[in-house]
């Protein structure tokens, strides 16, 4: 396990000496904490000038759960178009899966562009991919839900909360399983 874990982040840390790497991994890191805040609707479009409110007792608010992995804001801030819920469990969790996210799509984009440098077949850029397109369950889960009706979702919604954590087990997962087999 020791080793295993040594390799990834070798690996890791090769794709993100790569200027593709680096690239890939920005990208998630700025692109997905954005679509999880709207996705939680801590952010949203349609805000009017500018303020900043705070709720009063912040520290004890911010440790309430609002429901699984998902916690009380704190704050407002609107900065004319976009209005920000701010929570800092849930910004927490929102960069440490963007990092993830990141260290995903630098990986599968280095194992997709040169599979043969990194010792991995063509297809683990793609297989790395998957997790990382999996956590849109987190994201968009309830919306596809709620497409497919109610049915459906009445059946899926208790799943959905355990979406988080099961996207940063897979996004580990897949680091685990790209990264830790570069040479």
């Amino acid at each position: 396990m020791r080793d295993r874990t040594s390799a990834t982040l070798r690996g890791v840390f090769a794709a993100l000496r790569r200027p593709d790497g680096r690239a890939a991994f920005l990208l998630g890191l700025v692109g997905y904490p954005p679509l999880y805040l709207a996705s939680v609707g801590h952010l949203a479009l349609g805000a009017r000038g500018h303020s900043v409110r705070v709720v009063a007792d912040p520290l004890s608010r911010a440790l309430r759960p609002t429901r699984p992995f998902s916690f009380e804001p704190v704050a407002r801030v609107a900065l004319e178009p976009v209005a920000l819920l701010v929570s800092p469990l849930d910004v927490g969790v929102a960069l440490v899966l963007a990092v993830l996210v990141g260290c995903n799509l630098a990986v599968g984009l280095v194992a997709w562009r040169s599979p043969a440098a990194c010792g991995v077949e063509g297809s683990a850029g793609a297989l790395a991919g998957v997790p990382a397109l999996l956590t849109g369950a987190t994201c968009c889960g309830p919306a596809v839900l709620f497409a497919l009706g109610v049915g459906a979702a009445g059946a899926l919604l208790p799943v959905l909360r355990y979406a988080t954590p099961a996207a940063g087990l897979l996004l580990l997962g897949g680091l685990f399983l790209v990264a830790g087999r570069q040479d």
